[in-house]
């Protein structure tokens, strides 16, 4: 995949303000994000926007990390064919980072875009934090 994968055509200028929504680990270590409002973000977002998106991005991130009997049998599969079954499929998990990449992408060009925001795909970041970047604001 590329490297701006869920960009939407371009990562954030390198010298812009930017918000980082961290992770959320009352729940455990599975991928979970903060879904409480940034202050930052008040003035170029609404709440609703905000809480729906990661919201989504939480519950694609559940559904990647759900034991399913499908997943199971994946596994297996792995196992008996030395990982090499890799070669030729693409694991539950990856269908999910596709799905992800895609919603953040989507998400960029009709809500955060058009306010001087950049959503940044959470797996660019190693699936620590959900960064925003605010376009027209230097870094401070």
């Amino acid at each position: 995949m590329s490297a701006d994968r869920g960009q939407g055509g371009g990562g954030p200028p390198p010298h812009c303000q930017k918000v980082y929504i961290q992770r959320d680990y009352s729940e455990g270590t599975m991928v979970k994000f903060h879904t409480q409002f940034p202050m930052e973000l008040e003035s170029r977002l609404d709440r609703q926007s905000f809480e729906y998106t990661v919201t989504q991005l939480n519950n694609y991130f559940a559904e990647a990390e759900r034991a399913t009997c499908s997943t199971y049998c994946e596994s297996c599969l792995a196992c008996l064919t030395g990982y090499l079954i890799y070669i030729c499929t693409e694991t539950q998990y990856e269908k999910c980072l596709r799905k992800v990449a895609k919603f953040v992408s989507e998400q960029n060009d009709r809500v955060y875009k058009p306010r001087g925001l950049l959503l940044t795909d959470p797996t660019l970041r190693g699936l620590r934090l959900i960064e925003i970047s605010v376009l027209d604001r230097p870094a401070s």
